[in-house]
């Protein structure tokens, strides 16, 4: 098991959830995915894609406008 980290800060939607999936490709079952975005949408949409590709969100945190998304490749 391996973290893999994805800065999507600055970018807006739907560069967050492209960039996350592009990361999920790579990574093996098991690994854990940290997202760190800035755009306000990716809250709703890292949801939306957890729950469409049966991923598991472990955390969401907004920490002073950064949202951080831990992920757990399944």
């Amino acid at each position: 098991m391996a973290d893999k980290y994805v800065n999507a800060r600055g970018l807006q939607c739907p560069g967050p959830i492209v960039q996350l999936f592009q990361a999920a490709k790579q990574a093996a079952s098991g690994d854990i995915l940290v997202v760190e975005a800035t755009d306000g949408g990716f809250k709703k949409d890292v949801v939306a894609w957890c729950k469409k590709t049966g991923n598991e969100l472990l955390s969401l945190e907004d920490d002073a406008g950064v949202l951080r998304a831990h992920i757990k490749k399944v």
